[in-house]
Order: C-alpha cells, then structure tokens, then sequence
C-alpha cells in the first residue's frame, strides 16, 4: 500500500451484517479520529450475487487487496438457498479468503466475568476464567479439496500437504509462546491419512518450541472436553472443518456468539470479522449484538493498523459497558439494563 491515508475495506454482506459493521465503523471512527481513516464499502455475498449476478465481484476483490485491513459483517441467507454453490453467499466468501491467501484464523474465545451466568455450563466447570485461543486452517482441507457428485453419490476431498501444515501450526507456537505455552492439536489421526501427516508434522513443529508443551485430542474426544474441562485448553490448531466445528463449541460455552471475533491472517491483508450468522430473522429490527464486529474492528486496529492504545481503549469501552450491567438481548442477565444495536454502540462511544 503506497496511499498514505490508511484504508479499511468494509463488506457489511447480508441480513445483519450492514448494522453490525456500521457499529463497529462508529466505534472504530471515535476511537481512531474521524478522518485518519478512509472507509469504503464493497459488496460481498448475497448482496453482490442480487447486484452482480457474483457473490464476489472483481471490484470487491480489488478493493481488499488495496486495503490495510478488511471488516467484513456476515454472508448468507435463505433468500440464496436455491443458488448453485458456486453463486451462493458462502462460495464468495471462501474465495475471499482463497484470493487473500489469509491460511490462518485466530479465534479467541473469552468469557467475560459478567457474563459467566450466560454461559450454560456450571460455574465450577467454567473455573475463575475462561480464555482460549482456537487457530484454524483456513484455505485447505474438505472445503478446498476436489469435489463430486453423480446421480446418488457425492465425495469431498480432504487434503493436505506438510507445509499447509507446518505454517498453521507455527501460527499456533507462536501464540502459545505469549500465552501459557500450551497447545492442543485436534485431528482424526486413528481414521483419516490426512490427520496422520497433521499430527506427524505438528510434532516436527513443536522441536523448534521445546517451552511448548504439546498435547493431541481426536476431534470427538476434543469436543467432549470442551464441555467438561474447557480450561484446559490454552491454544488450540486443528483443521478447516475441525476448527469450524470446535470454535461453535467455544462460542457457546462463552455465553453468546455475539461476543466473539476473529481475524483472518496470511502473508498480505487480514479480514477480520464476527464469527457468527447473517440472522436475517433479526436483520433491522435493531436487536443484534454488535460487540463481536466491534471487536473484530480493534483486532483490526491492532495487527494491521499498528493502532494499539486505540484498540485498547476499545476493549475497555466494552468491559466498562458490561460492567455497567448493559445488555443486548442474547447475553441478558438477570439485573441487567437491554438496550438495542445502535443504543449499545453509543453507550460504547461513551466509555471510550
């Protein structure tokens, strides 16, 4: 990027996602300075295949690689259902993430202490804190690989190589380094070649880390877990398809999927976003949880924006927030005060 000006590209997509990003763009905006930082908008998703017949439009794609980072609200509905699966919502988004080369997703999951009565677990299984740091492949596996379908029979491919391996699981060292120095690898090693080559290359990883202390879970055992003793996890690394199923499991355990963000990250621009739906049941009805986008903004603020003090002042905002007992409808609790989209982001505004 030779442009002076920092640019974040922002895809609002579909249902939610335009009142999600503009919370999160308003924070971001009062956090940062209103005009160091030029916000432009593309289509992406269902949204794009109604106004491009493509739900990832060249333009779009343009206007992400020739960003500093990308906020990206939520792709999908049943609206697109009936689309072919390379023009449905998701299929853009996939792409996205293939054209971007972003091979690793850092998913934290925290629970926050007052909203520890939202979680469905017990108090004593959730312990004094919650906080894990799930690493997800991101551009290979059973989503990428070949795929068929004759008549009554259909096949996915999952593949992988040594080095689509080795890279993510550097990734995951590297935040288990500045963390408790604990990682657990998920796969299906005892059934599945391909978790084979993933255990045996982990494995090969963890030598350069020998602070790292390095477990394996089969993914079955590993969501189990995840709900008898999440606090024994620190960081997790695992598969594409793994990794989608065990941070839904997180997301739960913490309370609300409207509170947790994710980031994107490969060799070039990051996309960061909430890693919940579209929920075009909810869409402008000015009831959705904007917390995890604006999360998922001060991520962006952090690792591509180099705005460190300001994504700071962010996470606090919300802290306070909370604390103050204000709620969204999906993390209500007993006591406290619910107030909708826009009103929690101004409340936000307030505590910055």
């Amino acid at each position: 990027m030779s442009n002076k000006k920092l640019r974040v590209a922002v895809l609002p997509g579909d249902g939610i996602g335009r009142e999600i990003t503009e919370s999160a763009v308003r924070v971001m905006r009062e956090a940062i300075g209103k005009d160091k930082i030029e916000f432009i908008e593309g289509d992406i998703g269902g949204i794009a295949y109604d106004n491009t017949g493509d739900p990832l439009p060249k333009e779009t794609v343009d206007l992400c690689k020739n960003s500093h980072g990308i906020l990206l609200g939520a792709v999908g509905g049943d609206k697109w259902d009936h689309l072919p699966g390379d023009k449905r919502p998701e299929a853009g988004l996939l792409r996205l993430r293939k054209e971007l080369g972003v091979y690793s997703n850092l998913r934290p999951a925290v629970i926050y202490t007052e909203l520890r009565e939202a979680s469905p677990l017990k108090p004593h299984i959730i312990g004094d804190k919650l906080d894990i740091m799930i690493v997800r492949e991101l551009t290979g596996g059973i989503y990428f690989g070949e795929k068929e379908r004759i008549e009554e029979r259909a096949s996915d491919k999952m593949a992988y190589s040594k080095y689509e391996v080795e890279r993510i699981a550097r990734i995951a060292f590297e935040q288990a380094m500045g963390r408790r120095k604990r990682i657990t690898s998920i796969d299906k090693a005892n059934v599945l070649f391909s978790s084979k080559l993933w255990r045996e290359t982990v494995e090969e990883v963890a030598k350069s880390y020998p602070e790292v202390e390095v477990n394996h879970l089969y993914i079955d055992n590993a969501a189990m877990q995840m709900v008898i003793d999440p606090g024994q996890f620190d960081v997790i690394v695992t598969s594409n398809m793994f990794g989608d199923i065990i941070s839904d499991i997180a997301s739960v355990i913490t309370g609300s999927i409207g509170m947790l963000p994710s980031a994107s990250m490969g060799d070039g621009v990051s996309l960061y976003e909430p890693i919940h739906g579209s929920a075009p049941d909810i869409a402008d009805k000015n009831i959705a949880n904007p917390m995890a986008t604006i999360i998922s903004g001060a991520m962006l603020m952090e690792n591509s924006l180099n705005m460190m003090e300001e994504a700071q002042r962010i996470y606090r905002a919300i802290e306070k927030v909370l604390e103050a007992g204000y709620r969204t409808s999906d993390i209500s609790t007993k006591g406290g005060v619910p107030l909708g989209t826009r009103e929690i982001t101004q409340k936000i505004i307030e505590y910055l």
